[in-house]
């Protein structure tokens, strides 16, 4: 079929095929990426904790790393993380989203090889840098791919796969570290360190089978490639009335992208992204803003506070007898409760579930922070050699507010975030704004990974609960940011999603449909186009 017969294939009501068990299951698949983020997450704190990793670092009568070395081993991943993401929108690009995956699974296992065999901190840093470009790679593209790949009405709900994935892993480390804590040997940390290496193996070698995006072929003008690739991931025939309809929708609009965001070389499709005016919603500017700010306030919600440091913070405290358990725990808690997201995103939409999940988070972090600075974890007497709080039950209080605060985060905040940035950027600077995105969200994870020692250590600042004073205010914030500025995405397809920005703004967009497509946009712009010319004729006889 021509490139023209397919553009003329498009309508509103049947513009993708119906979803199948296989595109379920390859973007299932795909969504495995985000065990490399969680259970990193999950390991490194639970290994902070350890008595033998402590004294191998600093000697046999250290009982706790200093702030600044937790500090160190904490946020240098998310530093290589960070340049990693930014990198991996040029790679998306050049070499498709599946190379770039494969790519970054290859550049963790190398990294993970020298923290298993580190026996101090120089390799053990140097090993969590190159990690964490590879984890940069990973959770870029792999937000990008499936995006491209779910079917529009699944979309929500399949990319909140990933985050699911994320929980999967931070639950696997606290496993794993409660495992190893007590060994007395360097198995304790490279155990749970080298089982990293596992996860990448299945998601490299799972994505050789897997076809790259068919959106990533239409950026390189290669249309047969992108129709066998759409057939693939929709499980249809090739000559199917559906795979033609979504082509031609998806090649009209980077055909009208293209035209409104022309590139004429690669320092310009970086100033793409930062074009326009920022008080227009549409304006690449203003999605590029709301992508890197959505993962900054999902960073400021507090949630890898309790991840990376609630081994450390709990020790601390004094106030709680197995800080291993309590964080298996609470992992345990955000698995079980992510599962909601996929049926609540696509039933009440990404924005009503971001702002309900704001207000939740932020009463449960001011209650933590009230009842700990009363009568909870800031109030310990020594009884022998161990430290006991004076209330248990306020004790207990806190930490069930913490449960309930990691379950709305998993249930909102943890799966939305990823979602949108994933839905609200156009084809030719996706790859970049998706990678943009995701490196403010590792910026400001290695930014809090930083300042929480500083935050809660004995030797420094010593918070103890009033540090969630701190992150209920930030939740706050949050409650005021997804009223103003975060659009409501559900139900759309990518490009669906670009025209809503064009047309209203984020506190009506959920009122909002679509009333014709790309392909019928294009087709009324060359009939203008013609119109004009025979006119021009006309004048000229």
């Amino acid at each position: 079929m021509s490139d023209k017969e397919v553009k003329e294939s498009g309508t509103i009501d049947q513009v993708e095929a119906p979803v199948t068990w296989k595109s379920y299951a390859m973007c299932i698949f795909a969504a495995f990426g985000g065990i490399f983020f969680g259970y990193d997450s999950g390991y490194i704190g639970g290994v902070q904790g350890m008595k033998y990793f402590v004294q191998m670092l600093d000697g046999p009568e250290a009982t706790s790393l200093a702030s600044w070395e937790s500090s160190l081993i904490v946020s240098i991943l998310s530093a290589g993380t960070f340049f990693g993401a930014v990198i991996a929108g040029d790679l998306a690009d050049y070499f498709g989203r599946r190379f770039t995956i494969i790519s970054g699974c290859v550049v963790f296992i190398i990294g993970v090889v020298l923290q298993t065999a580190s026996a101090g901190l120089g390799l053990l840093v140097a090993g969590r840098l190159i990690a964490g470009f590879g984890v940069g790679f990973v959770s870029a593209i792999i937000i990008l791919y499936m995006s491209e790949i779910a079917p529009r009405k699944v979309r929500g709900a399949i990319v909140a796969g990933y985050q699911f994935c994320v929980t999967i892993g931070l639950m696997l480390a606290a496993c794993v570290t409660y495992g190893t804590e007590n060994r007395t040997d360097s198995g304790s940390y490279r155990i749970p360190i080298g089982l990293q290496m596992l996860w990448a193996l299945i998601l490299g070698v799972g994505l050789l089978f897997l076809p790259e995006s068919p959106r990533f072929y239409i950026k390189k003008g290669n249309l047969e490639k992108a129709r066998v690739a759409l057939a693939r991931v929709r499980d249809q025939p090739l000559d199917s009335h559906f795979v033609e309809s979504e082509l031609a929708e998806i090649q009209a609009n980077h055909e009208y992208e293209s035209r409104v965001i022309p590139s004429s070389g690669y320092f310009s499709s970086w100033a793409n992204c930062f074009k326009g005016s920022l008080f227009h919603a549409n304006s690449n500017l203003r999605k590029t803003i709301l992508g890197t700010s959505l993962q900054m306030m999902q960073q400021w919600t507090g949630v890898n506070f309790v991840f990376y440091y609630s081994t450390v913070f709990l020790q601390g405290t004094g106030a709680v007898s197995n800080v291993f358990l309590m964080s298996m725990i609470f992992t345990i808690i955000n698995v079980c409760s992510t599962p909601i997201s996929f049926y609540i995103i696509e039933r009440f939409g990404r924005r009503t579930i971001l702002f309900w999940g704001a207000i939740g988070m932020t009463i449960c972090e001011f209650i933590v922070a009230i009842v700990g600075v009363t009568v909870g974890f800031d109030h310990t007497h020594a009884e022998g050699a161990t430290s006991v709080p004076d209330n248990i039950s306020a004790v207990n209080a806190q930490i069930a507010f913490i449960a309930i605060y990691i379950f709305f985060f998993a249930t909102t905040w943890g799966p939305g975030a990823w979602v949108l940035i994933g839905e609200v950027f156009p084809l030719p600077i996706r790859s970049r704004g998706v990678g943009l995105s995701t490196a403010s969200n590792w910026l400001w994870n290695c930014i809090i990974a930083v300042i929480t020692p500083y935050l809660v250590g004995a030797d420094e600042a010593d918070l103890k609960s009033k540090v969630f004073f701190l992150w209920g205010s930030l939740c706050a914030a949050c409650i005021a940011y997804t009223y103003f500025l975060v659009p409501e995405t559900k139900g759309l397809t990518l490009e669906q999603v670009d025209q809503m920005l064009e047309e209203t703004t984020p506190r009506k967009s959920a009122k909002w449909k679509p009333s014709t497509t790309f392909v019928d946009q294009m087709r009324a712009g060359e009939k203008i186009e013609q119109a004009r010319t025979a006119a021009a004729e006309k004048i000229e006889e």
